[in-house]
C-alpha cells in the first residue's frame, strides 16, 4: 500500500469544500463551491480578457459564466419546475455576451439566477420529482431533483475546469 501524499486533494482538504455528511447539504455545498470557483476564475480579468474568445475553445470566459447562469435557469425553472422559459437568453447564443452588455451586468444576472435556484431548492426535497410539460414530457417518468442537481454539478465541474485552463492561458494564474 502506498503512503498517502503530504497534502490531500483540494476538495478533501478541510475548509476547501463542504465538510458534512448530509447528502443534501453536501450536494448543495459542492454546487456553491463550484459557483464561487467560477467567479474566482473571472476575478481580476479586464473587460477585454473577459470577452476575448480563446482558441481552440472558441468561447470567452464571460460567455461561460453567462452559459452557467442559463444552465441554472433552464434546468431548475424549465427542467425541475416545468415552467415556460425562453429557449435562449434574449434569443441569442447563450455563450455570447452582446458588446453593449457590461460584464458587471452578466455577473449580476448570474448571481440572480443562482439566488433563484437556491430559493427553489430551499423549498424542495431531493426526492421531489420534476414537473412535466417543460423539459420532461408527460409520457416519460420525470427524474427526481437529485438527478437534476447532479447534472448541474457535472456542468459546473466541466466548465470551471475550462475556466481554469482559460485563466492559465490568459495570465498564467492557477489554483482552485
Amino acid at each position: 500500500m502506498r503512503t498517502p501524499p503530504e497534502s490531500p486533494a483540494a476538495l478533501l482538504d478541510a475548509g476547501a469544500g463542504p465538510t458534512c455528511a448530509d447528502p443534501r447539504e453536501l450536494l448543495l455545498g459542492y454546487l456553491d463551491f463550484f459557483r464561487a470557483a467560477a467567479l474566482r476564475k473571472l476575478d481580476g480579468l479586464t473587460e477585454a480578457q473577459l470577452r476575448t474568445p480563446l482558441e481552440p475553445m472558441g468561447w470567452a470566459p464571460l460567455g461561460v459564466l453567462r452559459h452557467l447562469g442559463w444552465v441554472e435557469h433552464r434546468w431548475i425553472r424549465w427542467g425541475f419546475r416545468a415552467e415556460d422559459v425562453d429557449s435562449r437568453p434574449d434569443g441569442d447564443d447563450e455563450w455570447t455576451v452582446p458588446a453593449g452588455v457590461p460584464a458587471a451586468d452578466v455577473v449580476a444576472e448570474y448571481r440572480r439566477r443562482v439566488a433563484e435556484t437556491r430559493e427553489i431548492m430551499a423549498a424542495a426535497a431531493l426526492t421531489d420529482l420534476a414537473g412535466t410539460g417543460g423539459r420532461f414530457r408527460a409520457d416519460e417518468p420525470p427524474p427526481p431533483l437529485v438527478r437534476i442537481l447532479f447534472h448541474l454539478l457535472q456542468e459546473y465541474a466541466r466548465h470551471v475546469g475550462q475556466l481554469d485552463v482559460a485563466r492559465e492561458l490568459i495570465d498564467g494564474a492557477t489554483g482552485e
